[in-house]
């Protein structure tokens, strides 16, 4: 993928497919360079034998084609720059769920840029307005965030895919983006 906003909304979608209440997306990133993607959730978590294939192309639980592409091009764009992925999958009672690390290292050549990540937390959000996301993109120059539960403690009985309230949240992390750049 050329963006890792679309890695992080590709895999995020997964977290919604398996059942998922809870889902944590944190960008970190150090002052020399380093980026770790995490995305947690609490899903329905994957067998041993899954987690075994899951960043082989030729390995997929669908139904609709044979082939599983978006762990592996992320596997792929983490070790180009130098880095890894690392997944951590439980679907014992009680266990269950899913935590991914990537690691990029930005100042490589072959680094794809994050991208429209807002437009990722607004179409994850608008998507699945039932999920709770917890959203963190710390840097250098400061934290971006924002927390779907809290939002709904004071939207109360209003869905957050509401084009208002859509809106609102684009608005909301464009403003935390645009006072880390100034």
């Amino acid at each position: 993928m050329k963006e890792l906003s679309l890695n992080i909304l590709d895999i995020t979608k997964n977290s919604v497919s398996a059942g998922a209440s809870h889902i944590d997306v944190f960008l970190d990133e150090t002052p020399d360079g380093i980026l770790k993607l995490t995305i947690r959730d609490n899903g329905c978590g994957m067998s041993e034998e899954t987690l075994r294939g899951v960043t082989d192309p030729f390995y997929t639980t669908r139904k609709t084609r044979k082939v599983g592409m978006g762990l592996p091009l992320l596997k792929m764009a983490a070790e180009q720059t130098g880095g890894r992925l690392h997944i951590v999958s439980s679907d014992k009672e009680g266990e269950s769920g899913t935590t991914l690390e990537a690691i990029f290292d930005t100042r490589s050549i072959d680094f794809a840029p994050v991208g429209d990540i807002v437009s990722t937390v607004c179409i994850l959000i608008a998507g699945s307005p039932e999920i709770d996301f917890d959203f963190h993109d710390i840097s250098p120059r400061g934290t971006v965030s924002l927390k779907t539960a809290e939002l709904r403690e004071v939207l109360g009985d209003i869905s957050l895919d509401e084009p208002e309230v859509q809106d609102w949240i684009k608005g909301y992390l464009e403003e935390q983006y645009g006072a880390l750049n100034n």
